[in-house]
């Protein structure tokens, strides 16, 4: 069986240094091969090492056995249905606390022929949900997998940042990018 095409629509302005660290983790996992960057405006040498990079948004693809995995679907990812999509769409995101559900307002109503869902109620950051559907993949349910809402990132002796959103747990430590915790400790202002 061939391996799906994980998709990113870059949903941002510009590709932050944030961005750029989770694509770097989501290529880490899924391949370079396997991962294509879609609404990319301007030529990014970085990006290009991590994935194939697409100008066009995806909407003007026409994918055919697309899942768009938008938080408001109402129908959960499975093991079962996952190996029938040839690609796996997310919106590339920085997250809002409270979420404000821009997948489900700036990709779900123009993918009309993508089949829409879910990987729990909770926001997660963008490596993560493409880890999750990767371990779908490999037969784990949703149910099976162990999960941490909420990390804090300690970043001196008397600051921390709280990041919160839901994080997969790989040897029961969050997955999250060791570069995406020296970013936040360097980081100056928030």
């Amino acid at each position: 069986m061939k391996k799906p095409i994980f998709i990113i629509e870059h949903l941002e302005k510009g590709i932050s240094k944030w961005s750029l660290i989770e694509y770097k983790n989501i290529s880490s996992f899924i391949g370079k091969n396997n991962l294509w960057f879609t609404n990319i405006k301007r030529k990014n040498k970085s990006l290009e090492r991590y994935g194939k990079i697409i100008k066009n948004p995806v909407k003007s693809l026409s994918l055919k056995n697309a899942c768009l995995l938008d938080p408001a679907s109402p129908k959960t990812l499975s093991p079962k249905e996952a190996k029938k999509f040839s690609f796996f769409i997310f919106g590339g995101i920085l997250g809002d606390y409270p979420p404000k559900k821009r997948t489900k307002k700036e990709l779900t109503p123009f993918l009309p022929e993508a089949e829409t869902r879910n990987l729990g109620k909770k926001q997660f950051a963008t490596d993560n949900a493409v880890f999750i559907v990767k371990e779908i993949l490999k037969g784990k349910s949703i149910s099976s997998l162990k999960f941490k809402n909420k990390i804090t990132i300690k970043i001196n002796d008397i600051e921390s940042i709280i990041l919160p959103f839901k994080y997969c747990l790989v040897n029961n430590k969050p997955l999250i990018s060791k570069e995406i915790i020296s970013y936040l400790k360097r980081k100056k202002g928030f």
